[in-house]
């Protein structure tokens, strides 16, 4: 038996992509094609395997490629415009899809060619996810899955290709037993999209109705009925990319708290220079420990503890986002700009401080209630007791709705 290739270092790593950058210049080579050729380098996600984008190395080394790729002024990937493909369908599907499944859509996701969103939440499923009344019903003649239900708070819904859909596969077994995973294509003549215009004015989020959405039994990712387990994988992930991104000292909501303070001097007072300093602190904390935590993953796939970071993310932001618009006063209270569009990213640090307190109350129920987060760590990081569940063991068809 040949021995297992050793898994590339930072040396390797740093030739490979000079060797990426002397092939295909960045000044002359189109920006879709160089992120074609760094995919097929392996230079894409690292630790991905061979053929995917990767090159099975340690994650930690991802950073080599990206430092080097920046210095030369390569183009990326626009990570925050196709977030939800890279944090949560991504490495789903390299954890549970098929080997036609990765082959398929790795590719076009990475470089930004499709975009992607997620159908998980419902009107009467979110924070109790796994009573969600989306059905999907087996055609026995083709084998296909036929689809019928609404979702609800889908982020680029109006711009995506594909998503993650989890249905009700099964409504005679427990709730969590009887679900089971999709790829949705979006373009299918059942899907129906929806703005949600929010508080901020824009319409960020959508609601989706699927009606009669035919999915082929190739896109099912994992076992039918083990949409549940599948789904996991997918929120843990989400948990880590909304909280542990990496940011830079001073980085994100505090940010611009902090630059108002150092520009305006008249606005200062020495209740809210406590408060600021108290802030910037649990801010650098936040941040260090998502470093850590992604120097945990570098060893595995991500935990219940992202939880944790996703739930100081949200507090610090609306914690922050509230000082900023109080050490701001009187123009605290102004907002620029209540135009009703789409956008294709949040901007957090890009636009005033009415819009990033308002945007900010979103962060405690996006990507996972608070609460329920808490619960998460109670249970699965500090060991308490789990709460009562009548639920548990009754078929979904008998609950209470």
């Amino acid at each position: 038996m040949a021995a297992a290739a050793t898994p590339p270092g930072a040396e390797d790593l740093r030739a490979r992509t000079r060797r990426l950058l002397d092939q295909h210049p960045p000044k002359t080579t189109a920006p879709a094609d160089f992120l074609d050729a760094r995919f097929d380098a392996g230079l894409a996600w690292v630790h991905f395997p061979d053929g995917l984008g990767g090159l099975g190395a340690p994650r930690a080394l991802q950073p080599v490629v990206d430092a080097e790729l920046a210095a030369a002024g390569a183009p990326d990937n626009d990570p925050r415009r196709i977030g939800i493909g890279l944090g949560m369908a991504a490495p789903t599907l390299l954890q549970y899809g098929t080997p036609e499944q990765r082959e398929r859509f790795l590719k076009p996701l990475w470089t930004g060619r499709e975009v992607w969103c997620q159908l998980f939440s419902e009107p009467g499923a979110g924070s109790d996810l796994a009573a969600l009344a989306t059905r999907a019903v087996r055609d026995d003649a083709t084998g296909d899955w036929i689809v019928s239900g609404q979702k609800v708070w889908t982020s680029s819904a109006h711009l995506a290709r594909w998503a993650i859909l989890i249905a009700r596969t099964d409504p005679d077994v427990p709730k969590h037993r009887g679900i089971t995973y999709f790829v949705c294509d979006m373009t299918d003549p059942g899907v129906e999209v929806r703005p949600l215009r929010q508080i901020t004015g824009e319409a960020e989020f959508n609601e989706v109705f699927l009606t009669g959405v035919r999915i082929p039994d190739a896109h099912r990712v994992g076992g039918v009925g083990e949409g549940w387990r599948v789904a996991q994988a997918t929120l843990m992930n989400e948990r880590v990319s909304i909280g542990g991104a990496r940011v830079p000292r001073e980085g994100g909501m505090i940010g611009p708290a902090a630059a108002t303070w150092r520009e305006r001097p008249e606005l200062r007072t020495h209740d809210l220079h406590q408060r600021l300093l108290d802030l910037w602190v649990e801010s650098e904390v936040a941040r260090l420990a998502g470093e850590r935590l992604r120097q945990q993953l570098a060893a595995g796939r991500p935990g219940p503890e992202g939880s944790g970071t996703k739930v100081a993310f949200a507090r610090l932001n609306q914690a922050i986002s509230g000082l900023e618009v109080e050490l701001l006063g009187a123009e605290g209270l102004l907002y620029s700009d209540w135009t009703m569009r789409r956008p294709e990213l949040v901007d957090f640090t890009g636009r005033d401080a009415g819009y990033r307190y308002l945007r900010s109350k979103g962060n405690s129920i996006e990507g996972g209630t608070s609460e329920v987060l808490l619960n998460i760590v109670a249970e699965h990081v500090l060991g308490l007791p789990q709460e009562p569940r009548t639920d548990k063991d009754v078929a979904w068809k008998d609950l209470t709705r």
